[in-house]
């Protein structure tokens, strides 16, 4: 008896000490994780008599997820993750504990919510991750309709698909997370910005006619040289802040996203019970509550647009139990190209497709950019932008990004934006033309980059998987440079604009493609001697770590762990159609296409609805196509 009753007692002990240690566990979980709702709730009413809650999110999560190659010193640093959450209030008890969030802090608002929610797993939640790299999600109502079924992708999945919740979320770096830009750099690594100077645009004239620009080490040089009172202290400091720079923006690829999404995941569902673990020891044979804790619980869907869908393939490759359905627009990583240079080789072909295309719509636009680009190179100074940077005309031909590859209605916008450039047109030379200061602020609203380098500095490392396109030394730039050699009279700039009376020798705009002279004083947000040389350094960064398995993702597509479709727009100007359908015929041969030269790149924003309601029938059976 006294055996029994010790036994007992242990027993007993062991129980309390468990509970304790789950309990602290739990709290420092919640802790660690920080999750917050930044306001009261926002509630939208809509056409289908179904009313909307807008829910604000912010999360914490690791800068290092232990897939880079970041020094052990970053590894407790922590990010802000936003996300916003539309879902569906089909109750008055739900409107109800919704509107008593508004008297709790932050905080309590989301400890509240996740306890409300009660969501046992996420099949309910469809994910959005949005193209880029370097843009946060569309704002609800604001930049994603939700009136109707009609109006976008995300009311087709609340209202046709039956989603209870889209979560929209602003990838790290974007958006309201915490962000990367020049400006929080200032702030975290000051010492990146002690070569930098106040006549930081007096080489861009001549940097215009560069071909290739020179490596960190040679601009330390050519910057030293420059500045007699440089010490050798500020090159060591700035060589080392060129160094954790480079390896914090290695943090902010799809593989840091992927896990991000993860977190977000977890932190939405209920908790597992405090105690559940004992009574799974004690009730292992007959404990539902057992067997359900131990069942994966993956997003019900996701949809990548552009990067978006690039980061859905990391998903695939490296998550276990990804989204249960994954959808693709615009965005299937040319993982079987033999390098980034014949990826870049390839889209510049399509550049110049468009870019004939549009002068055949508006032929009068031929002298037009013509004259532009000389005005450009041979007046006074490039014109100064409001922000602070120059239009030279090589940024002015990368207005093609933006409009070439967009919506029906870009060509129109394009020839707008032209038709206004000039103050007055009625004059005897090109000398004399100025430029109309709308134009410029229209220019530099257009041009993203500024207010999203992201999309600068890790533009190319997106295709960087290991080895594979690791260094990426700027393709784009290169291949552009070969075409250039090869055929100056079709690809250099500067010889066919000089033929203003020969409208047979066009000049052709630039599409999605990022060149190291942009950070020789054409954006201010990205030049300057340390963004220079960062942007150098993660060109010439060799150690990339993974971000696609051809073999998982073959895995978990075959098996049924996911089922997939993708939209592939035949005349794409960002994704080379040929390289898409090869890895859908490979590692991806289970992920139904659906091809189309209906639509352009932007064919999610312009029609939304339809598209999701097509690729998620496919997905999930209930649309034959392919046929």
């Amino acid at each position: 008896n006294n055996y029994k009753n010790n036994n007992s007692n242990n027993k007993k002990s062991s129980t309390t000490g468990n509970l304790a240690r789950e309990r602290l566990n739990q709290a420092m979980l919640e802790s660690t994780r920080n999750h917050r709702i930044l306001s009261p709730v926002t509630f939208h009413t809509t056409s289908v008599q179904q009313q909307l809650a807008v829910t604000e999110h912010l999360l914490s999560v690791p800068l290092y997820h232990g897939n880079s190659t970041t020094k052990s010193s970053s590894k407790e640093e922590r990010l802000d993750l936003c996300f916003t959450i539309v879902e569906k209030v089909d109750s008055d008890e739900k409107r109800t504990w919704l509107n008593n969030l508004s008297s709790l802090s932050p905080r309590q608002r989301a400890t509240a919510y996740v306890q409300n929610s009660a969501m046992a797993n996420a099949g309910g939640m469809c994910l959005y991750l949005q193209g880029g790299p370097g843009f946060g999600a569309p704002t609800p109502v604001a930049g994603l309709g939700l009136e109707s079924a009609s109006s976008s992708w995300a009311a087709q999945a609340l209202f046709t698909a039956n989603y209870q919740r889209i979560v929209l979320l602003d990838q790290r770096g974007t958006g309201r997370s915490t962000p990367l830009t020049k400006q929080t750099l200032e702030r975290k690594y000051p010492n990146l910005f002690l070569l930098d100077n106040d006549n930081k645009n007096k080489n861009v004239a001549a940097s215009e006619a560069r071909t290739k620009d020179g490596a960190t080490a040679a601009a330390l040089k050519d910057s030293k040289d420059q500045n007699e009172d440089t010490t050798t202290a500020d090159n060591i400091k700035v060589q080392q802040a060129i160094q954790d720079v480079t390896e914090y923006m290695a943090c902010f690829r799809a593989d840091s996203i992927v896990q991000d999404a993860e977190m977000l995941r977890e932190a939405l569902l209920k908790p597992k019970e405090i105690g559940a673990s004992e009574q799974e020891e004690q009730e292992p044979d007959d404990s539902k509550q057992s067997s359900q804790l131990s069942l994966p619980k993956p997003w019900g869907a996701a949809l990548g647009q552009s990067f978006g869908g690039f980061s859905l393939m990391t998903y695939l490759s490296q998550v276990a139990n990804p989204p249960k359905i994954c959808l693709f627009t615009g965005g299937i990583a040319p993982i079987l190209a033999p390098s980034l240079y014949d990826v870049y080789a390839k889209l510049w072909k399509r550049v110049q497709k468009r870019s004939l295309s549009y002068y055949q719509m508006y032929p009068g636009d031929i002298p037009l950019v013509k004259k532009i680009v000389q005005k450009l190179l041979h007046g006074n100074s490039p014109p100064k932008l409001p922000a602070g940077g120059i239009l030279t005309a090589r940024r002015f031909l990368q207005v093609g990004l933006g409009y070439l590859g967009s919506s029906p209605s870009a060509f129109a916008g394009l020839h707008k934006l032209l038709s206004s450039a000039f103050l007055d047109t009625n004059v005897a030379t090109i000398g004399e033309l100025e430029f109309h200061r709308s134009f410029l602020k229209t220019m530099e609203m257009d041009q993203s980059f500024d207010d999203a380098p992201l999309y600068f500095w890790l533009h190319e490392s997106i295709y960087a998987n290991e080895q594979h396109n690791s260094p990426t030394e700027w393709a784009a730039h290169r291949a552009y440079n070969d075409l250039v050699k090869e055929a100056p009279q079709i690809w250099d700039y500067r010889e066919t604009s000089s033929q203003l009376d020969n409208d047979d020798m066009q000049t052709l705009f630039f599409g999605e493609m990022v060149f190291p002279w942009m950070a020789d004083g054409d954006y201010a947000e990205l030049s300057g001697f340390g963004m220079k040389s960062v942007a150098e350094a993660i060109a010439a960064k060799n150690d990339w770590p993974t971000l696609f398995n051809e073999m998982q993702m073959k895995k978990v597509l075959d098996d049924g762990t996911s089922r997939a479709a993708a939209a592939v727009y035949y005349d794409d100007l960002y994704v080379d159609f040929d390289n898409c359908m090869q890895v859908l015929q490979g590692p991806m041969e289970r992920c139904k296409p659906y091809i189309t030269n209906e639509y352009q790149h932007s064919g999610l924003r312009d029609d939304g609805a339809s598209i999701f309601l097509k690729l998620h029938g496919m997905a999930n059976g209930g649309t034959r196509i392919p046929s």
